[in-house]
């Protein structure tokens, strides 16, 4: 239920804002224009967050011919957590990582790097799974999708603003006007860039992540397999690191490099690993 709430509180808000951008540089035009804008990416958030987000990642569905480690993993977890089983995805890279992604338990994906079945064993894979198993369970796969769409589409708008501003801004002009909106697109590209972070870290808390730990553990009955899992995948992530949009990183079960490393430290979506390690079995590994 709160996740829900959390949900439409976020869509709310992103209409608010898009409308009161919208009715600042164009006015009543502006704000229609706006009210299109917000409806079409609200429907888009709720509908295909989860496409945008395996389609920003690169996964691509595998078959359980390709795949039948992780296929008998996956069924075999998602009958202990009953849920339905996912779809399953492949992401085309050696660094380790897995999010899973969706609107509702019928309707959810899990995504696994080629790096991650390399480095792992079975019981730390079974770990990661049931990880992001527990998302699912938990019902929060929607809200992360939401807050992912929607924080790059408040990165989109900053850019649409700026090149409006370039090109006269939306109701033409000059003079003071034009002025005065320069001012207020200089302000919003400072502003707009590092709010699609903050709406992440305000949307996203970091009890998320530690909840699907222990949650992932009592599915699995194995603390250990996870606990695992997550120090070789900090380690070797360290070695091959992933690049994923900042809007993206907090799907992952660890946040990624991002193309933000600055906004990335300061506005980090994931518990210290080695906090939630001790968390899972009670100490770090030495």
């Amino acid at each position: 239920m709160w996740n829900n709430v959390k949900t439409t509180f976020l869509l709310a808000a992103m209409t608010g804002l898009v409308l009161a951008i919208g009715e600042l540089w164009g006015g009543e035009r502006g704000m229609m224009f706006a009210l299109v804008l917000a409806a079409v990416m609200n429907l888009g958030s709720y509908f295909f967050s989860d496409k945008i987000a395996l389609a920003s990642s690169g996964a691509k569905p595998i078959s359980r011919e390709d795949g039948p480690r992780i296929y008998q993993i996956v069924e075999r977890l998602a009958a202990k957590a009953n849920i339905p089983v996912p779809k399953i995805y492949m992401i085309p890279t050696d660094s380790p990582n897995a999010f899973a992604t969706g609107r509702n338990p019928n309707h959810a994906a899990v995504a696994v790097t080629h790096g991650i079945l390399d480095i792992c064993d079975d019981e730390e894979i079974e770990g990661v799974l049931a990880h992001e198993l527990a998302h699912v369970k938990n019902r929060d796969i929607l809200t992360s999708a939401v807050v992912a769409t929607l924080a790059g589409a408040i990165t989109l708008i900053g850019r649409m603003l700026w090149y409006a501003e370039l090109f006269g801004g939306f109701g033409g002009g000059g003079g003071r006007d034009n002025r005065r909106g320069g001012v207020f697109s200089a302000l919003a590209m400072m502003i707009l860039a590092p709010l699609a972070a903050t709406l992440i870290q305000l949307a996203i808390s970091r009890s998320r992540e530690y909840e699907a730990d222990a949650t992932g553990a009592r599915i699995t009955g194995n603390p250990q397999g996870l606990a695992r899992a997550l120090d070789k995948i900090d380690k070797w992530s360290k070695r091959i690191p992933m690049q994923v949009a900042p809007s993206m990183a907090h799907l992952y079960i660890l946040q990624p490099l991002t193309n933000g490393a600055v906004f990335s430290s300061l506005f980090s979506t994931h518990p210290p690993i080695r906090k939630r390690i001790e968390r899972l079995i009670g100490r770090d590994f030495v």
